[in-house]
């Protein structure tokens, strides 16, 4: 399958990610050829250099250089939290309105032949910046409760930690819907079995704004909800509230 190109000029190429494939091949998914450099090199015919990063269940904004110099002065833009990133993302319960979490966070390595991550490091820096769009109240058990609330949310994170905004609202006891690393392991099952399908981490990178690191312009790129989020989405808007 081709991938959704959002922008393209002869610098850098931003795609929309789906949701279950890989950045680039690595050794965590021994033997899985699939990844957007693979596929996004095969359908611009030229080498392309990632940029940033967007986790494997994580769909949206993703951005490409066509050399090794572009991709290297994007990568400082991110680095020094000069671009500015909206996040969409379903949590467990009902969120504050809005508010801003700032906690710091150690250092995550992959641990090889292993499905999960060892903290590392020190602490450093981390921001994300939330409001919430709509509350939902489904008539679903979850544990003891004879219903299920959640919240869609517009995440800014300043910083791009490792799985940041998934961390961040595991601290405020809002994990992310479908995350099966730092989420509600109540939620995810009542909601496979009421649907009988699989579901995915139920965030979404929606918007991306950067300087274009030859014209020296703002550039914002914007992602739509791919149709398995937008599924997730109808299904619940029926029991919104507000």
């Amino acid at each position: 399958m081709q991938l959704d190109i959002l922008y393209q000029d002869e610098f850098l190429v931003a795609v929309n990610k789906p949701a279950g494939l890989l950045v680039h091949r690595t050794y965590l998914a021994k033997g899985e050829e699939d990844a957007v450099v693979q596929r996004l090199r095969d359908q611009t015919g030229q080498w392309v250099f990632p940029v940033h990063r967007l986790d494997r269940g994580t769909s949206g904004v993703l951005v490409m250089a066509f050399s090794p110099d572009i991709a290297r002065g994007l990568a400082e833009q991110f680095s020094q939290s000069q671009t500015e990133k909206i996040y969409h993302c379903l949590v467990r319960g009902f969120s504050s309105e809005k508010g801003e979490i700032n906690y710091p966070l150690a250092k995550l390595n992959e641990q090889k032949g292993r499905a999960r991550f060892k903290i590392t490091g020190t602490e450093k820096e981390a921001e994300t910046l939330f409001k919430r769009l709509h509350r939902y109240q489904l008539p679903i058990p979850v544990s003891r409760y004879p219903e299920m609330r959640l919240s869609l949310l517009e995440v800014t994170p300043k910083q791009g930690r490792k799985h940041q905004i998934r961390r961040h609202f595991k601290h405020l006891l809002n994990p992310l819907v479908g995350d099966t690393c730092y989420g509600c392991r109540h939620i995810n099952k009542a909601l496979r079995v009421e649907w009988n399908e699989a579901l995915r981490l139920m965030l979404h990178a929606s918007s991306l704004s950067f300087t274009h690191p030859i014209g020296g312009h703002r550039l914002t790129i914007q992602a739509k909800f791919p149709d398995s989020l937008q599924a997730v989405i109808n299904k619940i808007t029926p029991y919104q509230i507000d």
